[in-house]
């Protein structure tokens, strides 16, 4: 008799196409300060959102989440990649995307600074959806947890803290702002408290 294969979150054809889209884009890019291709962010960020049981759209958009910001190149604009991340995945997804998406100009064309880039991002989780609070709650526990596996692999702090801009006061104030900001939209879905001992962790850290 033939077996019915279960679908579970986090295996199934969009997001094994959305692994080679990601894969295909992200291609000779690094972790910054490491030799890690750039993919394992990605795939970390959807491991954890499976983890959690959320659905194909959100994961695919996990994975996908630092396509627009990271890999407009070689003719590709904007405009021409969040189509074909529509055209490919859905409009949900894309939408998921765009939302922790960082900006590079507000809603009247002015182009925004490193600073302003996270305000707007900030500001702008407060209308977003609850997949794109996942997404943006998964990306920062990755790269939180990923400061604090590198600190505990070395003696020299400094040399985890340089490598990431504005140093450990930035980044550790980046990671509470995040924390903040979810719960002030009222997401309160059990992985802000994992983040929240990440952010902990972290602020503990020299």
């Amino acid at each position: 008799m033939k077996q019915e294969i279960q679908h579970q979150a986090g295996y199934s054809d969009p997001i094994n196409h959305a692994f080679a889209f990601a894969a295909k884009h992200h291609d000779r890019q690094v972790r910054k300060g490491t030799k890690l291709p750039y993919l394992t962010h990605p795939a970390n960020v959807a491991v954890i959102l499976s983890r959690y049981g959320r659905d194909d759209d959100t994961i695919v958009a996990g994975i996908l989440h630092d396509v627009v910001d990271d890999c407009i190149r070689d003719g590709e604009t904007k405009e021409s990649l969040e189509l074909r991340i529509g055209e490919k995945f859905g409009s949900a997804v894309l939408q998921t995307v765009l939302n922790v998406t960082y900006r590079r100009v507000d809603d009247d064309g002015v182009e925004l600074s490193s600073d302003d880039k996270k305000t707007d991002y900030l500001g702008r989780l407060a209308d977003a959806t609850d997949a794109s609070k996942w997404v943006c709650a998964a990306d920062n526990l990755h790269n939180s947890n990923s400061v604090l596996w590198d600190l505990k692999r070395t003696v020299d702090s400094h040399s985890v803290w340089s490598r990431l801009a504005g140093g450990r006061a930035a980044t550790v104030r980046w990671y509470r702002d995040v924390l903040d900001r979810l719960d002030e939209t009222g997401f309160r879905e059990p992985i802000v408290e994992e983040l929240r001992s990440a952010v902990v962790a972290l602020e503990s850290e020299p």
